[in-house]
């Protein structure tokens, strides 16, 4: 199986110390002084753009009703925060808001009910429990969150929180004892509008979740609803571990591998290469659509079973490696809505899948591939401007109908920017993504303030970019594009091909220069100083 590196025990020994060394029980470490990512390029189209997506979601920043702190909201029409996509975009915009993040995960702890419910969503008109809508787990956020934060409160409330929703989940949409999660109505899946839900209710009965409607062949197994609730199941081991619940996270990883065996057994359809919903009645509701991304964004398949998804539908032309990747609806299922409307899971590319794609590209190697996807998004964004929800997969063109301003659209601009040609954080490593001829590299200048409170940054020359960390140069790269990695603390340790060109680099370090030349998705190590 391949499941996410767990750091907790480590995790487990900075909370303890660190809460032993402040006397209390709320432990948050941040940097001494905070410091916003900084980005800046000579190309003034994508620094316009840069510049008016940041501008969007601090005015998406807001107070609602019934919660005293600041959240973040999806903004154009959708005056709230809903949990399948909320907690995600908070994430991607700790950087700039910390604070915001926190709260945009706090704010459906605060509202979960007695019986373990979490909301669908918060909004300025009401909180939402007619429906689960879930796809990233918040569980997954969270622990990101409070892992990258050390914030001992977040860690133990969303601990609390998120295995209180398990034990919901277990009793109300377990109704036909497989053990899969069931899908009651469309905005289960957030998938408006789609061909998927085709004649169903949007919503449950009464606005109640736990009352399925009456409609043929419902409840359905959904294998992305149960994907997050796998993924969930992981973080929740991660949790235990960090929190020294040993015995709790054997318990939840043993849990959640039982749920990915039902996932890969019943709704998996090796011969289409897809997964599929099941009825009641024990048919498979064929529409190919972005679950099966979903599916892969919660780690669910072993790479052999994600690479023959790859070739047949995600990177497949004919299906989801559309001009302008990744349509709701694979482009030659005969149910893809034409002509596209407003808000359509029908057969549009959204900026939340764009957004969520991160979760798995890497994970599975592709990050040349992920890369053309980066960059064509970013362009069809800097070409209209207006950050609205979708775009038509062949043309790149924001449909009509949807309002600007969305925060997702926003985000995929600012992470993207990034992870193209700066400089990413993670878990335990720093991706340092250095394209020399790209328009957001142009002149430009990246500079992070890692979770150490260190200060990473990026500068592009005539000859390439310069990297820096604790201001003492790590390297310099010229030529072509590469990635470098390096640990937390900026040694080097290897190069990536993050292009889909085979690529040569000149790596300068300490006074010596080597050639590499990298093929698409190939890692080389770097040899010890």
């Amino acid at each position: 199986m391949n499941r996410r590196s767990f750091i907790g025990s480590s995790f487990a020994a900075a909370i303890t110390a660190l809460g032993a060394k402040a006397g209390a029980a709320r432990v948050r470490v941040q940097p001494a002084v905070f410091r916003e990512p900084l980005f800046s390029t000579n190309n003034h189209a994508w620094q316009s753009t840069y510049n008016k997506a940041l501008r969007i979601l601090r005015d998406n920043v807001l107070v609602l009703p019934g919660f005293d702190r600041p959240v973040l909201i999806e903004g154009a029409e959708y005056a709230g925060i809903w949990q399948e996509c909320g907690p995600l975009e908070a994430l991607v915009y700790r950087r700039f808001r910390p604070d915001v993040a926190r709260n945009s995960h706090m704010v459906f702890f605060a509202m979960q009910r007695e019986d373990g419910q979490l909301p669908a969503n918060h909004k300025q008109t009401e909180t939402g429990f007619g429906q689960i809508q879930m796809v990233v787990p918040i569980a997954a956020t969270a622990w990101e969150l409070a892992r990258s934060t050390r914030d001992e409160e977040l860690l133990a409330t969303a601990y609390k929180a998120c295995g209180g929703w398990d034990g919901w989940l277990r009793r109300y949409r377990n109704s036909r004892g497989t053990g899969l999660v069931e899908g009651f109505c469309t905005y289960d899946t957030g998938m408006d509008n789609s061909p998927r839900w085709a004649g169903m209710p949007n919503q449950c009965p009464g606005k109640d979740a736990k009352q399925c409607p009456r409609a043929p062949g419902l409840p359905w197994l959904c294998p992305d609803l149960s994907a997050t609730v796998y993924g969930a199941r992981v973080a929740l081991a991660s949790m235990a571990r960090a929190l020294g619940k040993s015995s709790e996270a054997e318990r939840w990883i043993e849990s959640a591998e039982n749920l990915r065996r039902l996932i890969l057994d019943k709704l998996f359809v090796p011969e289409d290469g897809a997964f599929y919903d099941l009825d009641s009645e024990g048919h498979f509701v064929k529409v190919r659509t972005c679950a099966i991304a979903r599916v892969c964004g919660e780690h669910v398949v072993e790479q052999r079973v994600f690479d023959d998804l790859w070739t047949r539908q995600l990177h497949d032309p004919k299906a989801f490696w559309s001009a302008y990747p990744l349509p709701s609806v694979a482009l030659d299922d005969p149910q893809f809505v034409r002509p596209i409307p407003r808000n359509s899971w029908g057969g549009a590319s959204q900026a939340l899948t764009a957004l969520r794609a991160s979760r798995w590209f890497e994970h599975y190697g592709r990050s040349a591939e992920f890369a053309t996807m980066m960059d064509r998004w970013c362009a069809a964004i800097t070409r209209d401007r207006t950050f609205r929800q979708q775009i038509d997969p062949e043309t790149g063109v924001f449909t009509d109908g949807g309002s600007p301003n969305y925060s997702p659209a926003a985000l995929v601009l600012l992470d993207f920017t990034w992870r193209l040609a700066g400089i990413c954080e993670e878990a335990e490593e720093i991706h340092w993504n250095v394209r020399p001829h790209h328009r957001a590299a142009d002149g430009a200048r990246f500079v992070l303030q890692t979770d150490e409170g260190a200060v990473a940054s990026l500068h592009y020359g005539t000859a390439g970019a310069t990297l820096l960390y604790r201001d003492k140069v790590v390297a310099h790269l010229g030529g072509g594009t590469a990635r470098l990695i390096t640990d937390k603390s900026g040694k080097p340790m290897s190069l990536r091909g993050i292009s889909e060109a085979t690529e040569t680099v000149t790596y300068r370090r300490l006074g010596r220069s080597t050639r590499y030349t990298l093929r698409p998705n190939e890692q080389q190590a770097l040899p010890d100083d």
